[in-house]
């Protein structure tokens, strides 16, 4: 079941999440930064466990962010992180949105969903001040991508 994330549901998210940041296949995240984005995040919960995250931060007028896309490993390739993306697609376009893009480590995944590769040159400067805290920054290699709702 998808449902929006609950403030209980911030170290389950982290745990997710940082299960993928130690194997370098994103980004890690603070219990601190889950709790200050918990709007932004839904999460898909079977047997009252959480297997699944994602969150969608608005970024400027028309552009938004698909961020924390992570699925308990053992339940990966059945449905999960497609269902999570779309919703959070969904939730963007309620919001007015246009145009919604991620950076990534695994793009097959997202371009089945109608993502397209861009250059990170073409995302607003905003965006990059994430991007200054990062640890991989200025030498980022993950892969910009855009859709268009």
């Amino acid at each position: 079941m998808i449902r929006k994330a609950l403030m209980t549901d911030a170290k389950d998210i982290q745990n997710l999440v940082n299960t993928y940041a130690k194997g370098g296949e994103m980004l890690p995240l603070s219990i601190n930064e889950i709790y200050e984005k918990i709007l932004e995040f839904v999460v898909w919960e079977e047997n009252g466990e959480l297997i699944g995250c994602c969150a969608i931060h608005p970024t400027w007028d028309n552009l938004a962010e698909i961020r924390s896309v992570a699925v308990r490993p053992d339940t990966v390739k059945k449905g999960v992180g497609k269902a999570l993306v779309e919703r959070s697609i969904e939730t963007a376009a309620i919001l007015g949105i246009t145009k919604v893009f991620l950076l990534t480590y695994v793009p097959e995944f997202f371009r089945k969903l109608g993502f397209t590769e861009v250059e990170k040159e073409m995302l607003p400067k905003k965006i990059w001040s994430d991007c200054l805290k990062c640890a991989k920054f200025p030498d980022c290699d993950e892969i910009a991508m855009m859709k268009t709702l």
